[in-house]
C-alpha cells in the first residue's frame, strides 16, 4: 500500500481506538508492514498534525498513540461535555509520586516515607485508576505491591515511564514554595485539595474527568 492508504488507516484506527493505540496492535491488524515503517510513517502523523491549523493533534502517550484536543481550546470543550474535574489532595500527588519513582512498592515502603498511614490514599488512587496493585510481595503477611498504571501515563501525558523528571531535574526547579500547605497530618484530616498548576512533567496535580469516559480526550 501507499504511504497516504497506511496513514488513512492508521489514522481511522486510531480515532475509534478508545484508548491509546499501541504500535504492536496496529502491526497486528494492519498486517504485512514492518513495524519500523509502521513507526516512520505515525512520526510524520504526529508532525504533519503538530503543524496543522486543527482542534486536535496525534500525541504519543501511555505507550500508544491517542488524538488529542489542544490545551488551548479546554475552555469550549468544557462547556460542551459539561466536564467534571477534581484535583487531588496533597497527601494523594505525594504518595502517587513515590509510587511512581519507587516502583513496585507495598504500603508499608510508602508510609515509611510520608510517616502518616496511607490506606486512604491509597483507596482515592485505585479508584481513579492512577494506581493499580501489580501482585503481593513474597515476604510474611505477603503485602500488595503497588505501581502506576496505563491511566497515570494518559493524565500526566507520559510515553512512558522514562519520561518521568529525574530527581536532578527536579532539583533543578528550586526548592517548592511552603506557602498555605498544611502539616501532612492536618491536611489529611482535613482532606483539602491541592490548587497547584502544572509545570512541565512535575507531577503536580492531576485533573480527573469525572464524567466522561476515559478517552474522552480524543475528538469523537
Amino acid at each position: 500500500m501507499e504511504d497516504a492508504q497506511l496513514k488513512a488507516i492508521l489514522e481511522a484506527l486510531i480515532f475509534v481506538s478508545g484508548s491509546p493505540l499501541s504500535l504492536e496492535r496496529m502491526k497486528e491488524i494492519v498486517g504485512g508492514v514492518d513495524k519500523r515503517d509502521l513507526q516512520r510513517l505515525l512520526d510524520e502523523m504526529v508532525e504533519e498534525y503538530r503543524k496543522g491549523e486543527r482542534g486536535f493533534s496525534l500525541v504519543e502517550v501511555a505507550e500508544g498513540f491517542q488524538f488529542r484536543t489542544r490545551t488551548e481550546h479546554a475552555e469550549w470543550v468544557r462547556k460542551l461535555m459539561k466536564i467534571k474535574t477534581s484535583t487531588l489532595s496533597q497527601p494523594a500527588l505525594e504518595t502517587l509520586a513515590i509510587i511512581a519513582y519507587r516502583q513496585p512498592v507495598v504500603r508499608g515502603d510508602i508510609e515509611k516515607v510520608r510517616g502518616v498511614d496511607s490506606g486512604g490514599v491509597l483507596r482515592t488512587l485505585l479508584e481513579k485508576k492512577l494506581v493499580k496493585i501489580i501482585g503481593k510481595k513474597d515476604v510474611p503477611g505477603k503485602p500488595l505491591v503497588y505501581g502506576t498504571s496505563k491511566r497515570f501515563l494518559e493524565v500526566f501525558g507520559l510515553k512512558d515511564l522514562s519520561e518521568l523528571p529525574t530527581l536532578k531535574d527536579l532539583d533543578s526547579l528550586g526548592p517548592a514554595s511552603m506557602e498555605g500547605v498544611l502539616p501532612l497530618e492536618e491536611e489529611e484530616k482535613r482532606e483539602a485539595p491541592a490548587a497547584i498548576e502544572p509545570q512541565g512533567q512535575e507531577i503536580q496535580e492531576a485533573k480527573i474527568d469525572e464524567s466522561a469516559p476515559e478517552a474522552a480526550e480524543g475528538p469523537r
